[in-house]
């Protein structure tokens, strides 16, 4: 049996058939003696069929449409009909979906809008020379610091996610991972792999960083974690917060997959812009509290935290003995400020851990701050997401030199004198960490950026005799594309 065409795949050859009957009704007379009415009508009902089924049944006449006359009027309500589709195909949307790639990288949107998949990616390339490393020899080398495909996108409305893989490093790990609830800006619920809402540089993305590595404060604050927080913005995007429970994870760290106490930890965070689209100098001010609580009990890398300098190379870490037997809390006094082509980032944390060996027991209070300062010498705007498009990208050939930014950063780590020397070693444990950075980037487009960094770090205590760490010195050069 013949498949019934859909009314807009016969609308060509309707308005043929169309034609041909209007021509077959006007014909002269001798060229009807040739196709008798009855023979036209069965034409007329076969198309009537093909456009809206508007035929009578076996045995059923249509009043008033006998004969040429009737044949004629029913041609003129066909040709209206025929209008009517098309002038309603031209005013429908079309149900395409749209795709863009640009620097932002690749997306497949729905012609609605209502489901989109975004491709985007970061890679980091670094070298990293180390001087006068007399005492604690490092490797200059070089290093694939990143390389992340990242997949975004929609649901309908109602839901979001994100997927991170991290194929940096000797093994495959996932970074983010969570699903997104978007009931409204005001209140959404996420749940999955995600960074702990408690430190303001370790919310900052990876490629708008302004020095290549964290300050020494994001040692203290958790990294991602594995949990569920609600979080939103109201009055007009002037009021921030994020409040989750969470496996819990050792500071600067990432959770480990699975819980590994059975004990959970609850964070939250509140961060004001009071001035946000104001048109006033303190449009660009922002700031507020991230703070976490929760116990942790058991040894080793999961439980208690060991502490590195922005080199990366580790100053202090707990005697191999010692649990974490009790509540661990943080918190983290912390905020921003951009205006034009300045901004300055700053932030105080402080990490108390319940600790014991052998039974004796101890409350280790240990505490960071870092301040970073940029200018961008271009006069591009500086931002909590870096410069995010330089004004006259650099072109061979071409007059554009990209963007410049100059950074700035100076920062300490204290760890409490109750650690020794019973929980930690003074003789390989620093009691202080104090770090400055100095760093040129330059952002050659949107999606290329060029940093080199001088970062030097002094200690109190860590190395035999009571005597002080040897200072780390370092040269850190990054090559980044981010889109």
């Amino acid at each position: 049996m013949r498949k019934r065409s859909e009314p807009n795949s016969a609308k060509p050859q309707a308005a043929w058939l169309v034609g041909a009957l209007a021509c077959s009704l006007l014909a002269p007379a001798w060229a009807q003696d040739k196709l008798t009415v009855e023979q036209l009508q069965q034409r007329l009902e076969a198309l009537e069929r093909r456009v809206d089924g508007s035929v009578p049944t076996d045995g059923q006449e249509r009043t008033g449409e006998t004969g040429l006359a009737g044949l004629d009027q029913r041609l003129r309500i066909l040709e209206r009909k025929l209008e009517l589709q098309q002038e309603e195909q031209i005013a429908k949307p079309r149900e395409a979906p749209v795709i863009a790639v640009n620097d932002k990288g690749a997306s497949f949107k729905s012609a609605k809008g209502d489901y989109e998949v975004k491709i985007r990616g970061l890679l980091q390339g670094d070298g990293r020379f180390f001087l006068n490393d007399d005492s604690v020899p490092q490797n200059d080398t070089f290093l694939l610091r990143t390389a992340r495909p990242i997949i975004e996108g929609s649901l309908g409305k109602l839901v979001g996610f994100r997927f991170t893989p991290e194929f940096a490093g000797d093994n495959a790990s996932i970074v983010d991972a969570y699903v997104d609830l978007r009931f409204d800006p005001a209140y959404t619920l996420r749940a999955g792999k995600f960074t702990s809402p408690v430190g303001l540089e370790r919310l900052q993305s990876s490629a708008a960083l302004s020095d290549i590595e964290r300050a020494l404060a994001s040692e203290l604050a958790p990294n991602r974690d594995i949990g569920v927080q609600l979080q939103g913005d109201a009055v007009d995007g002037r009021l921030g917060y994020a409040i989750g429970v969470f496996n819990g994870t050792v500071d600067g760290r990432d959770a480990a997959t699975t819980n590994p106490d059975d004990n959970f930890e609850y964070a939250g965070r509140i961060f004001f812009e009071p001035f946000k689209n104001s048109a006033n100098a303190l449009s660009g001010l922002g700031f507020g509290i991230g703070a976490s609580v929760g116990d942790k009990q058991g040894s080793g890398n999961n439980f208690l935290p060991r502490y590195r300098t922005p080199g990366q190379v580790q100053f202090f870490n707990y005697r191999s003995v010692v649990l974490a037997d009790g509540q661990q809390s943080r918190w983290s006094p912390q905020g921003y400020y951009y205006r034009n082509a300045f901004g300055l980032l700053a932030e105080y944390i402080v990490s108390k851990q319940e600790v014991s060996i052998d039974g004796i027991s101890e409350d280790i209070s240990n505490k960071a701050w870092q301040a970073t300062a940029s200018y961008v010498l271009t006069g591009e705007d500086a931002s909590y997401r870096g410069v995010v498009k330089p004004s006259q990208p650099f072109g061979p050939g071409k007059d554009g030199w990209g963007a410049f930014e100059v950074v700035g950063r100076y920062g300490a780590l204290e760890i409490d004198d109750a650690a020794f020397p019973l929980f930690a070693d003074p003789s390989t444990a620093a009691s202080k960490a104090t770090s400055w950075t100095l760093g040129l980037n330059w952002y050659l487009n949107s999606n290329l950026k060029l940093v080199v960094n001088y970062l030097q770090t002094s200690f109190d205590g860590g190395a035999v005799a009571g005597t002080d760490r040897e200072d780390e010195k370092a040269v850190f050069t990054r090559l980044q594309v981010a889109f």
